[in-house]
C-alpha cells in the first residue's frame, strides 16, 4: 500500500481545486447567455473513479451539493458501458439526480489505459428550456411536464462522436437556441480543458497512487469535519421559517428542521415540513442535501477540503411528499426560493448552537425576475438574472450589502451589458434607505432595481420572497424590511405578488422595479455605537428622524448630541410600539406600501 505523505496530499488538494477552478473560469470566458457568463449561475467538479466529488471550484453552493447524486445516477445507467471521448448530458429531477430543468449536468469521464479513473463535471443554468414560460422558472406551472424539456442521461458525445440530433432537438425546445447551444459547448470545452489538467496529474503520480490518495483526502476531509462536529454540544435543535406563499392571497409554507447533534455525527430532519405544491417551487431531495451540507459547512466555519469526505458525518431525511421531498411529476423549476428558506432555517437551528457565530437571516435569497418577449424584427429576449443580495447583522459586524446570498454565489448581471444587449433600460439600481433589520450590528440594506421595456410588449415572471415573513432577527436584533414588486411605480401602481400565479403583461415604457428584502439585526439597536449610526446618515443609507426613533440616536449638524443621544434612549427603553417604528420609516422614506399586519406564523 503507498504511505501517504501530507505534502503530497496536500499539494494534489489544490491541484484538483485548480483544475475546478479552470473548468469555470473555461465556462466564463466561452458561455453565451448572460445568466451563466455574467451572472455565474453554474457549477464545477472534479470526481474520482467512483464518481465521488473530490474537488469544487469556486461557484454555487447549491449546485454542488448535488453532484453526489448525479454522479451515481451515472454510474448506475452507464458504468461499464463508457468509451474514452464519451459525453454526458442530462436535467431530469427524477432519475437523473437534477434539481430543476434549466441546470444540465456535462459530464466527461476521465480514461487512463481504457479505465476510468475520474470524471470532470460541468452544471449550467440555461437560459430557457422551452416550456409554459420564457427562462423555464414559472412558478405557476403545476406540473414538471409544463417546465421544458426533460433530458434522461445521454451521451451528448458518443466515443469522440458528437451527436448532433442531441444539440438540434434542444435548439428547437428553447426560445433561446443560439446561447444555449452556446452554452453546452462552453461546458464541452470546459471539460476537454478539464480532462488535460486531471490526465497530467495522474500521469505525474501513477494510477494507482492516484487512487490512494484521493480516498486519503475523502479520510482527511472527515476526520477534519468529525472533529469540528465533537467540539458542538450534543443534542436536537428545532428552527421553523416560512415561505410568504403563492399568489394573491397566499398562505404562509413551513420549512421545520430539526438539527441532531450526536457524538461526531450531524443529523438534519425537515418532518414537519410542508406538503409539496400545485406550483414550481418544489426541491427534488438532491437540493435538500445539498443546502444541508451548505448549513452545517457555514456554521462550523473551518477550512475542510471540498470533497466528499465532510458529507459522510451529514445525514439528511425528509417526509416523502413534502416540499423538499417531492413526488414526480412535482414541478421545480423556480425551487431556488427554498433553498434559501431551508438554509435560513437551518442557521436558525445552529443559533442555539454557536450563537456568536450565526448571523440574522439574509435577505431572503435572489430574486428572479424575468421580462421576455420579441424584438420588431421577431427575434426573442429574455431580461433575466437573479437580484442579490444582503446578509444579516451579526455578532462582530454589520451586515453587507451589494452581495450574493451564501447560498448562491452569484452575481448582479451588469447594467451596461443588459443595456446595450436587450431592449430594457435600467431605471434604478441603488441601495434603499432606512432598510434592513436594526440591531446593534444591523442588517444589509436592500436593493431596488427598476426596468423599463423598450419592446413593443412582453410578459413579466416573477419568483420573490420576504413581504409578509420578515428575515428574522437575532439576540435582540429587529426582522428585515420587506420586498416589493411593483409596475409604474407612483399613484397609479399596480402591487404584484411574491409569486405571482400568472405572467404580467407588459408594453413599451412600463417601468417594473423590485425591492429586495432588507436583512436582519444581530442584538439590541439601542446598544449600537453612536458613531456608526452617523456614518449610516452621512452615506443616506438612514435618515436623522430614524436615527432618533429607532437607535435613540440625536444627530444634528452631522454630529452626536450625546446628552441628547442618552435620553432619547433611555426614553424608548421604556416605550411602547418601538418594534413597528422602523417599518414605518422604510415605507413613508421609500413611497411604498405600508408593511402587513399579518403576524408572522
Amino acid at each position: 500500500m503507498t504511505a501517504i505523505d501530507p505534502v503530497t496530499l496536500e499539494v494534489i488538494q489544490n491541484a484538483l481545486s485548480s483544475i475546478a477552478d479552470e473548468l469555470a473560469l473555461v465556462i466564463m470566458r466561452s458561455a453565451y447567455s448572460n445568466i451563466v457568463r455574467d451572472s455565474m449561475d453554474y457549477s464545477t467538479a472534479v470526481c474520482d473513479h467512483e464518481g465521488r466529488t473530490i474537488a469544487q471550484g469556486l461557484t454555487t453552493p447549491v449546485h454542488l451539493g448535488s453532484f453526489p447524486d448525479a454522479m451515481q445516477a451515472l454510474i448506475a445507467r452507464y458504468g461499464g458501458a463508457m468509451s474514452p471521448g464519451d459525453v454526458f448530458l442530462f436535467n431530469d429531477p427524477y432519475g437523473a439526480g437534477g434539481m430543476h430543468l434549466p441546470d444540465f449536468y456535462i459530464v466527461k469521464p476521465v480514461f487512463v489505459n481504457g479505465v476510468v479513473e475520474g470524471y470532470v463535471a460541468t452544471l449550467a443554468h440555461q437560459c430557457d428550456v422551452g416550456g409554459i414560460a420564457p427562462g423555464g422558472m414559472a412558478v405557476y406551472a403545476a406540473e414538471i411536464y409544463q417546465e421544458g424539456l426533460r433530458i434522461p442521461i445521454l451521451k451528448l458525445v458518443d466515443a469522440g462522436v458528437p451527436n448532433a440530433a442531441i444539440l438540434e432537438l434542444i435548439g428547437r425546445n428553447t426560445r433561446q437556441p443560439v446561447q444555449v447551444q452556446g452554452d453546452i459547448r462552453a461546458q464541452i470545452a470546459a471539460c476537454t480543458s478539464g480532462e488535460r489538467g486531471f490526465l497530467a496529474l495522474i500521469a505525474r503520480y501513477g494510477a494507482a497512487a492516484f487512487r490512494v490518495y484521493t480516498a486519503a483526502l475523502h479520510d482527511h476531509a472527515e476526520r477534519l469535519i468529525r472533529a469540528e462536529i465533537s467540539a458542538l454540544p450534543d443534542g436536537d435543535y428545532e428552527f421553523e421559517d416560512f415561505l410568504d406563499g403563492l399568489g394573491e392571497n397566499p398562505t404562509p409554507i413551513r420549512f421545520k428542521t430539526t438539527v441532531s447533534i450526536k457524538g461526531d455525527h450531524i443529523h438534519i430532519d425537515w418532518t414537519g415540513t410542508s406538503p409539496q405544491v400545485k406550483a414550481a417551487i418544489n426541491g427534488p431531495m438532491p437540493t435538500t442535501r445539498a443546502m444541508a451540507y451548505l448549513g452545517v459547512r457555514c456554521a462550523i466555519g473551518a477550512a475542510i477540503p471540498n470533497c466528499e469526505g465532510y458529507m459522510r458525518a451529514i445525514t439528511v431525511s425528509a417526509p416523502l411528499g413534502s416540499i423538499v421531498n417531492p413526488i414526480e411529476p412535482a414541478a421545480c423549476g423556480a425551487r431556488g426560493v427554498i433553498c434559501f428558506r431551508m438554509y435560513d432555517a437551518i442557521l436558525g437551528a445552529f443559533a442555539q448552537v454557536v450563537p456568536h457565530r450565526i448571523p440574522g437571516a439574509n435577505e431572503g435569497g435572489s430574486s428572479a425576475p424575468h421580462i421576455a418577449g420579441r424584438t420588431k424584427d421577431n427575434k426573442p429576449f429574455i431580461i433575466s438574472g437573479g437580484l442579490m443580495g444582503c446578509w444579516g447583522g451579526s455578532f462582530a459586524r454589520d451586515g453587507q450589502e451589494g452581495i450574493s446570498n451564501p447560498a448562491a454565489n452569484l452575481g448582479n448581471a451588469p447594467i451596461e451589458l443588459m443595456e446595450q444587449r436587450l431592449p430594457v433600460r435600467i431605471t434604478c439600481y441603488e441601495f434603499v434607505p432606512n432598510s434592513g433589520g436594526p440591531g446593534q450590528h444591523r442588517g444589509g440594506a436592500a436593493l431596488r432595481r427598476g426596468y423599463r421595456l423598450l419592446a413593443d410588449d412582453g410578459v413579466l415572471i416573477m419568483r420573490s420572497d420576504r413581504r409578509d415573513v420578515l428575515p428574522y432577527g437575532l439576540s435582540g436584533g429587529m426582522p428585515g424590511t420587506p420586498s416589493w414588486n411593483l409596475i409604474n411605480p407612483g399613484p397609479e401602481q399596480k402591487v404584484l405578488p411574491v409569486c405571482p400565479m400568472q405572467s404580467t403583461g407588459m408594453v413599451a415604457g412600463d417601468e417594473f422595479v423590485h425591492v429586495q428584502a432588507g436583512a436582519g439585526g444581530f442584538g439590541d439597536p439601542l446598544e449600537r455605537d453612536p458613531e456608526r449610526v452617523l456614518a449610516d446618515v452621512i452615506a443616506e443609507l438612514q435618515s436623522v428622524d430614524y436615527a432618533a426613533d429607532v437607535y435613540g440616536v440625536v444627530i444634528v449638524d452631522r454630529r452626536i448630541d450625546s446628552a441628547a443621544t442618552k435620553r432619547r434612549r433611555d426614553a424608548l427603553r421604556h416605550a411602547k410600539g418601538r418594534p413597528r417604528s422602523y417599518l414605518d420609516h422604510y415605507a413613508i422614506t421609500n413611497s411604498l406600501p405600508r408593511p402587513s399586519d399579518r403576524p408572522n406564523p
